[in-house]
C-alpha cells in the first residue's frame, strides 16, 4: 500500500503529518511511503532525513498515485482537487466547523478521515487523540509566550539588588491544555489559580500545586463523558461578574475555551480588563475569527489596552513547535493508519464506533452523523460556558484543544 504524506500549504502552518521515525516503522509493516518534497522543513525534518528512513521524495502532483494521505491541516483547493475515488485521506478537517467543507471532500470520492474526531472516550483511541497531544502542547506553550511578554520574574528571586515576588497566574479551564500550562507555569516559578466549572478537577489542580478557585455563584457542570454542560445566560453572568474580582488579582491570566464553529464563550470582559493593573498579561486560547474568551482579542495579534494590559490572540501553537508537534501528531495518525489495515489492506468498517466517529466522506457522499442528522438538543454543540472548557489544539485551531462527534467537545477530562 502507498502512503503519502503531504507538504502544508495552510497560514504558518510548520507542522508536518509523519516523521521520518514513524515512516522507517511504516517500511518495515511493508508500506511504500511517498514524501512531498519540502513536506518536512518547517518542521526540521529535511528530504534527506525521510530519504534515509526509506521514504522515496516525490512532486504535488505523484501523490495522487497513493492510496492513504496523510495530512496535518485541512488542505487548499489545489490539494483537495488532487483527492480521488479509491483514496482515502486523513488529517484535521474540522468538519463540525465548516459542513460546507465537507461536501467539498465528498464530491472528490475521496473517503476522509479527521482527527480532530476521534472518540476520545474509548480507550484504544488514546493513542490516535490528535487534539490531546496537540492541546499538551499548546498549553506548554502559551505559559512561555505570557511569560516572554510580562515584564517581571515567574520565580521568587531574592537578590542583593531587592527581592522579587513570584507572579501570580490564573488559568481560566482545567482540561489538557489548562492542566499542562498549571504545570509549566509552576515549574516556571509561579503562584498558580485555576478554575473550572467541574469541581471534580479540584483534585488534579490540587495535585499540580496549584489553588482551585471556587465560585459561589455557579453550581456544578459536569456534563457527560467528562465534559461541561452549557451554562445558562444567567450562570455566564454571574460566573463573569464573580470571577472578574479573581482576574483583576493576577498579573498573567491564560484562557482556553474553544468551541468548533462557534463563538468562544467570553470570559474577560472589558470592565474586567479595566480592573487589571498595568503590564498584566493574557493569553487568549480561544481566540478566533468568531471571537475569543477575551474581550478585544485578535487571533494571532497582541494588543495593548488603554490602560497598558498585554492581550496576546494565540494562534496555532502546536505549529511554533512544529519538530514535537509534528512528533506527536505522526504516531497519533500512524497509530490511527495501522488500526486501520487489517490484513495488509485498509479498511472503513462504519460498524466499528471508533472509524464511525472519525470517517466524514465516504463513495462521495458525507456520511459522519453530526454532519448528516439534524441538530437537536440531545446533539447539539454545548455553548462551552464550562468557566471555562480547555483549548483544542488542532489546525481548525485550534487550535482544540473539539473531539467527540457529535457533541463539539469543550472541556475534555484531565485524563485525556
Amino acid at each position: 500500500m502507498k502512503v503519502a504524506v503531504v507538504k502544508e500549504t495552510g497560514p504558518a502552518e510548520r507542522r508536518v503529518a509523519l516523521v521520518p521515525d514513524a515512516v522507517a516503522k511504516l517500511r518495515t509493516a511493508g508500506h511504500e511511503v511517498l514524501v512531498e518534497s519540502g513536506a518536512g522543513d518547517g518542521a526540521f525534518f529535511s528530504d534527506e532525513s525521510f530519504s534515509s528512513a526509506g521514504a522515496t521524495i516525490v512532486s504535488a502532483d505523484q501523490l495522487t498515485a497513493a492510496d492513504v494521505v496523510l495530512m496535518v491541516g485541512r488542505g487548499d483547493a489545489g490539494q483537495i482537487g488532487r483527492f480521488r475515488s479509491g483514496q482515502t485521506v486523513i488529517g484535521m478537517f474540522a468538519p463540525l466547523a465548516d459542513p460546507a467543507l465537507a461536501q467539498r471532500l465528498a464530491a472528490t470520492g475521496a473517503t476522509t478521515v479527521s482527527m480532530d474526531l476521534i472518540p476520545r472516550t474509548l480507550s484504544r483511541a488514546q493513542p490516535m487523540d490528535a487534539l490531546t497531544s496537540q492541546a499538551n502542547i499548546a498549553g506548554y506553550k502559551a505559559v512561555l509566550i505570557a511569560a516572554a511578554a510580562y515584564g517581571r520574574f515567574f520565580p521568587l528571586l531574592i537578590t542583593a539588588a531587592g527581592t522579587a515576588r513570584p507572579a501570580k497566574v490564573l488559568v481560566l479551564g482545567t482540561g489538557v491544555a489548562g492542566l499542562q500550562a498549571i504545570g509549566t507555569a509552576r515549574r516556571l516559578g509561579a503562584v498558580v489559580s485555576a478554575y473550572d466549572v467541574r469541581p471534580e478537577t479540584k483534585t488534579e489542580v490540587a495535585s499540580l500545586g496549584a489553588t482551585f478557585i471556587e465560585l459561589t455563584s455557579v453550581g456544578p457542570a459536569e456534563g457527560a463523558g467528562g465534559y461541561a454542560r452549557a451554562l445558562t445566560d444567567a450562570e455566564h453572568a454571574a460566573q463573569q461578574a464573580e470571577l472578574a474580582d479573581h482576574i483583576a488579582a493576577h498579573d498573567v491570566v491564560i484562557t482556553t475555551a474553544q468551541v468548533p464553529g462557534r463563538r468562544p464563550p467570553l470570559l474577560v470582559t472589558a470592565d474586567a480588563l479595566k480592573a487589571m493593573a498595568a503590564g498584566s498579561v493574557l493569553v487568549d486560547m480561544g481566540a478566533s475569527a468568531l471571537g475569543g474568551n477575551v474581550e478585544g482579542s485578535v487571533p494571532g495579534e497582541t494588543v495593548m489596552t488603554e490602560n497598558r494590559v498585554t492581550i496576546i490572540g494565540a494562534e496555532n501553537l502546536p505549529s511554533t513547535m512544529a519538530a514535537a508537534a509534528s512528533a506527536m501528531y505522526s504516531r497519533n495518525v500512524s497509530s490511527l493508519l495501522l488500526y486501520l489495515i487489517k490484513d495488509g489492506a485498509l479498511t472503513i468498517d462504519l460498524a466499528d464506533e471508533l472509524v464511525a466517529g472519525v470517517v466524514v466522506t465516504q463513495d462521495g457522499h458525507v456520511v459522519h452523523p453530526a454532519l448528516t442528522e439534524p441538530a437537536s438538543p440531545s446533539t447539539a454543540p454545548p455553548e462551552a460556558q464550562a468557566g471555562p472548557p480547555e483549548a483544542q489544539a488542532g489546525p481548525p485551531e485550534a487550535q482544540g484543544e473539539p473531539g467527540q462527534a457529535p457533541a463539539a467537545p469543550t472541556q475534555p477530562p484531565a485524563a485525556d
